[in-house]
């Protein structure tokens, strides 16, 4: 990176913090870490076409790349150690682009600014069994009460029993644009077909070390692991700056398609970079700091990675 603008001095700094919490494991995502490639078929329904001209939402099948993973920077962590789940999505465009659409488990952020996420990571001394002990959330609720609705998830979040029966959320506001220009505010979400579907506590400690992939690997088999892509019209009043809030589920939602995972991805697609700021023609980005702070950390991150550090 050439520039050191404060922006990415705050992305360098958040990193290199990520790693003091959850240890450094060169050649691997400093958040993440753990996770699998796998390549899918997405068949747009048509019905986002009034909203966007994004060519992967018109009404053209488009390959993707997917990534299943455990939100913890430790690569070799047990899957019941990480309680939040992300499912990172590459559609493959026209012309060799691409977009990008990055969701986790949660639907909303820690908070709504990166000096304060710094702040956050700054409070926490170390993860156990993938959550900041209690101290450090009594420290968080009571310095930043934005935090609160994201925590208070993430202590109630149960564990899924395969990443194909969890639901995705991208957590930040989008514009979809249309042919004439006109800016609709969104959020996107991918519902699994197969149903959401949680472990008990009882259960939890009969799984195997790394039991997500494995499961994954058998569902293949047999059949494909199908999402639907739902998107959230936003109203008037809606948040577009704020991941820390939730829309009101009484909010409009049209059906834009399906995701349909194939088969675990046959070559090695570890330079992949899901960095949600590259997006098609028609969508685009909210003011949302924390969405464009992703950007210099995931840049930063890769860089790292790449380099075998």
């Amino acid at each position: 990176m050439t520039e050191n603008t404060p922006d990415k001095l705050l992305a360098k700094m958040t990193v290199n913090r990520i790693e003091e919490i959850g240890g450094r494991f060169p050649g691997h995502r400093r958040a993440h870490a753990k996770g699998q490639f796998y390549e899918a078929i997405f068949t747009p329904s048509g019905e986002a076409m009034e909203y966007t001209i994004a060519e992967h939402l018109g009404n053209k099948e488009v390959e993707a790349i997917v990534r299943f993973s455990n939100f913890l920077p430790n690569p070799i962590s047990a899957d019941i150690l990480a309680i939040v789940k992300g499912m990172s999505v590459q559609f493959q465009l026209s012309n060799g682009g691409i977009a990008n659409l990055v969701g986790v488990t949660l639907p909303v952020f820690v908070t709504k600014s990166p000096q304060v996420f710094m702040e956050i990571l700054n409070t926490i001394k170390s993860f156990k069994e993938g959550k900041p002990n209690l101290k450090n959330i009594i420290k968080i609720f009571v310095k930043y009460p934005e935090s609160r609705a994201a925590i208070q998830m993430i202590r109630k979040l149960k564990h899924t029993k395969s990443y194909a029966t969890a639901r995705y959320y991208a957590m930040h506001a989008f514009y979809l644009v249309n042919e004439n220009g006109l800016r609709t505010p969104i959020k996107f979400e991918w519902e699994p077909e197969a149903g959401v579907e949680t472990w008990s506590a009882k259960e939890l400690a009969t799984l195997p070390h790394d039991y997500l992939k494995k499961e994954m690997s058998e569902r293949l088999k047999s059949k494909e692991v199908r999402f639907q892509l739902h998107i959230v019209i936003g109203e008037q009043g809606d948040p577009t700056d704020d991941p820390t809030k939730e829309w009101s589920k009484e909010r409009r939602r049209i059906r834009a398609g399906v995701l349909r995972v194939k088969s675990i991805a046959s070559a090695n697609l570890n330079y992949i970079v899901y960095d949600p700021m590259i997006l098609p023609t028609g969508i685009e980005c909210s003011d949302d700091k924390i969405l464009s702070f992703r950007k210099n950390a995931y840049s930063i991150s890769s860089e790292k990675r790449l380099k075998g550090e």
